[in-house]
């Protein structure tokens, strides 16, 4: 069956009840929709190379003393084996679409599955013995500078292999999965760094890692000979005209000035939130140690954040693509300001002897957040209906507040002189503070779900539960 579709710009008032004129894109003839099996099998592909992608950003964070008495790095230096990654994200995020757009889904994967290779060994090639310290230095950064270039194109371009792969039951759970597999890697990357005896042979081990998940980019194909939605079979609009259209300079605009400003409001917010647990993570016992708990208790509250957010994105996406289907907004709205006042409590239970408490608001905090993760980066889809531009701004504001939040809270540190020495209290209120000021713009958010109204009053779409036809044998 094909489709036949007209593209036209047509008057009519958006949600403020502004005359603007809106590109729309209509289906005129009924075209058959499919699902493939394979798509699982594509996803299992981006999940490994998401993880392995993440793992290099903390790997040196557990073993930085090690690796300063090993190699005879400074702890600055050490650190910017972790900082390149959040400088390095920034604009490489913004030049996916355009590699996207020219290359497609699998040949990007593909550039980042080599980056990945050249990483592991130009990464353990500075281990070499041989070497004066300056020179390992610089090979050990540079391999991590390739890292850099591979992990941003995992994770922006996850939304869009769900768009591509999958219908509307299954387009959150597949955006979900994609998602929180690169901050299981970071977590994976905190845990076995230290397992190994030596920092050359912790690098070995990363550089192994690494090679041995490249081959699975062959499990990823760009996109199904019949798409499984309407949005699906649409060319997005590349990066820079969707810039224009959120300032209101398109040609051809696809949004209201309702739908620009709720996707504005969202990069604010999910920028603000993603760097805020980017930061903890990296700052947890910075935090926790001077006010009286172990590296290993810091490490358990990271460790309880994550765990408990997986449980519950796992639980909710599910319910997001089977019965909460339109009430992506209203999600927001309420658990937003919840993880927010969660931020927020930490300024008073940061204190000795209150063990319970804190593993209590990490717990919240984990639920919350990972849960508004995949909501976060569909509800940018459905409003921009370009699923790889908006997950490249999203991410792109999570790293930049991540980098200012590390700056800004390291710089609020206390002196050695105070009491508690080196204690983060006032990080910790600027951190509260700024995310509370934030989240309550989650209750100006409407959210209306354009990409998804598209895909449900198209002709043609089926049924798309578990007995949906599928084309194709199963790879």
């Amino acid at each position: 069956m094909t489709a036949i579709r007209s593209s036209h710009s047509s008057p009519s008032k958006d949600d403020l009840g502004t005359p603007v004129e809106v590109a729309t894109t209509v289906p005129v003839v009924s075209q058959q929709y499919r699902l493939y099996r394979r798509r699982f099998v594509g996803m299992i592909g981006m999940v490994a190379l998401n993880i392995v992608g993440g793992m290099s950003w903390p790997w040196f964070g557990p073993i930085a003393n090690d690796t300063a008495t090993e190699m005879g790095f400074t702890l600055d230096q050490i650190s910017w084996l972790d900082n390149i990654q959040s400088a390095l994200y920034l604009p490489v995020a913004l030049l996916i679409p355009h590699l996207y757009a020219r290359l497609g889904l699998r040949r990007c994967c593909d550039i980042g599955a080599i980056f990945l290779i050249i990483a592991s060994w130009v990464r353990y090639s500075g281990t070499a013995d041989s070497l004066s310290i300056n020179a390992s230095y610089a090979l050990v950064m540079l391999g991590q500078v390739f890292a850099s270039l591979a992990q941003p194109i995992y994770q922006v371009l996850g939304p869009k292999y769900s768009e591509s792969w999958f219908d509307l039951k299954g387009r959150t759970t597949a955006t979900m999965i994609l998602a929180i597999a690169n901050p299981v890697g970071s977590a994976l990357g905190q845990l076995i760094s230290p397992l190994v005896d030596t920092t050359k042979d912790s690098i070995l081990v990363l550089g192994i890692i690494g090679t041995a998940a490249t081959p699975f980019v062959f499990l990823i194909q760009s996109a199904p000979p019949t798409p499984p939605t309407f949005t699906a079979s649409q060319q997005s609009a590349p990066l820079p005209e969707l810039l224009r259209d959120l300032v209101g300079k398109s040609a051809s605009p696809r949004m209201s000035n309702r739908a620009r400003l709720d996707f504005l409001i969202i990069a604010l917010i999910f920028g603000t939130l993603v760097g805020a647990t980017n930061t903890f993570s990296i700052l947890t016992s910075q935090i926790m140690e001077p006010v009286g708990y172990s590296s290993d208790t810091s490490g358990l509250m990271g460790a309880c954040l994550l765990l408990t957010g997986l449980v519950a994105a796992v639980i909710t996406a599910p319910l997001f693509d089977r019965v909460f289907t339109h009430h992506l907004a209203l999600t927001a709205k309420i658990l937003v300001p919840i993880l927010g006042a969660a931020w927020l409590s930490l300024i008073w239970a940061a204190k000795p002897n209150n063990t319970g408490g804190l593993f209590a608001i990490m717990t919240i905090i984990g639920v919350t957040a990972l849960t508004m993760l995949p909501v976060g980066l569909e509800l940018g889809c459905d409003l921009t209906q370009n699923a790889e531009g908006s997950s490249s701004i999203l991410w792109f504001m999570g790293n930049l507040m991540g980098f200012i939040f590390v700056l800004v809270e390291n710089a609020l540190r206390a002196g050695p002189d105070a009491n508690p020495p080196l204690n983060m209290h006032r990080a910790l209120i600027f951190h509260g503070a700024f995310i509370m000021a934030v989240v309550f713009l989650s209750w100006l958010i409407q959210g209306k779900q354009v990409r998804k109204h598209l895909d449900e009053q198209s002709p043609g779409v089926p049924d798309s539960g578990i007995g949906v036809i599928e084309l194709g044998s199963p790879v």
